[in-house]
């Protein structure tokens, strides 16, 4: 690393628990001066999912935003700074319809929160969201990886074929809205992941009353044969369906980070717990800070072989904690 550069402070899905991430990098060591939060010789990479939920989302995105513009910090584009750029750009006359991402209630509520605390801050918003288009969707640097969702190499190659520095543009996030172009797969995987669709009537009632017809898939397992193999996410599957084999359709859907890549660092799932080490080059940060969880970050200092003693979080408090309605968690 570059500099005196002694490592970087990865921090998981904030998702508006703004006070809570300003006592986190104070845990740290890092400081304000100037109004940014600075350490002397470290950095912090945000993982994406500033947004939505929480009830000091403006804080977040105000702490992450100038860290990243005076050199502090680097950040990767979550899926609700996607949804939140797809819902807020009107749509071009071919695609029939006014935005991006439809204004549907459902959409509606995913965003309210966000938009609420905005209302009065009209130019602020609009600014974030000139931000948000300029976030990089994956960060390759000083022998890591960062990605929200999931690094899928191909993709990755595609995306900096024509965009080498992983940003997107106004073009691109207007083509990736619809199914089956390579924009859609791009933005899909990288800030969604791997969803497998669960057989016809199946749902599975999560413990906050959401229902799902599909489940979040891994991308760590070697040749994985059944369902159990990949499943990532906190509800388990009902009846016997983790022994289910893994179809040829499937299985030619997952990605697959082998244990000779370097460390990656990804966001996204809702874990729950003490935060644990998926695989020995693999750390997921999103301990869902805003549904009574911890916001957690891993101090990394270039070691090839992740090390649970290196995260670091807080319990988010009382004040900071919302517990959305079934209809409010987007899992998308």
């Amino acid at each position: 690393m570059q500099g005196g550069l002694e490592g970087y402070d990865l921090i998981g899905d904030v998702h508006g628990c703004g006070a809570t991430l300003g006592s986190l990098l104070e845990r740290l060591g890092y400081h304000q001066r100037g109004g940014v939060y600075r350490h002397p010789r470290r950095k912090v990479i945000f993982l994406g999912d500033l947004i939505d939920r929480g009830p000091r989302i403006r804080l977040a995105v105000s702490i992450a935003r100038r860290m990243v513009e005076e050199g502090e910090a680097h950040i990767v584009m979550g899926n609700h700074e996607y949804n939140a750029l797809a819902y807020c750009h009107r749509a071009p006359g071919s695609l029939g319809r006014e935005w991006l991402r439809e204004h549907t209630p459902r959409h509606n509520r995913i965003i309210q929160e966000t938009l609420q605390q905005y209302r009065d801050h009209p130019q602020e918003w609009e600014e974030a969201l000139a931000w948000f288009l300029d976030i990089p969707l994956c960060l390759e640097l000083d022998g890591l990886r960062v990605v929200h969702a999931c690094w899928d190499q191909p993709l990755v190659e595609a995306l900096r074929r024509e965009h080498p520095d992983g940003r997107i543009d106004e073009d691109f996030l207007a083509a990736s809205v619809v199914p089956g172009t390579l924009e859609f797969r791009i933005l899909d995987r990288l800030t969604r992941g791997i969803h497998v669709p669960l057989p016809e009537g199946v749902e599975i009632q999560s413990g906050d009353g959401f229902t799902r017809r599909s489940f979040r898939a891994h991308f760590w397992a070697r040749q994985p044969q059944t369902w159990g193999d990949v499943i990532f996410q906190p509800d388990n599957l009902p009846d016997d369906l983790e022994r289910r084999e893994l179809t040829d359709e499937e299985r030619s859907r997952l990605s697959y980070y082998g244990p000779e890549q370097p460390p990656l660092f990804i966001g996204h799932y809702w874990c729950e717990g003490i935060p644990a080490l998926p695989a020995a080059n693999i750390a997921c940060l999103d301990y869902s800070a805003v549904k009574f969880g911890r916001l957690v970050a891993y101090r990394w200092s270039g070691e090839p072989t992740l090390d649970a003693n290196h995260f670091v979080w807080i319990r988010v408090p009382r004040e900071e904690q919302v517990r959305p309605q079934p209809w409010e968690i987007d899992f998308d």
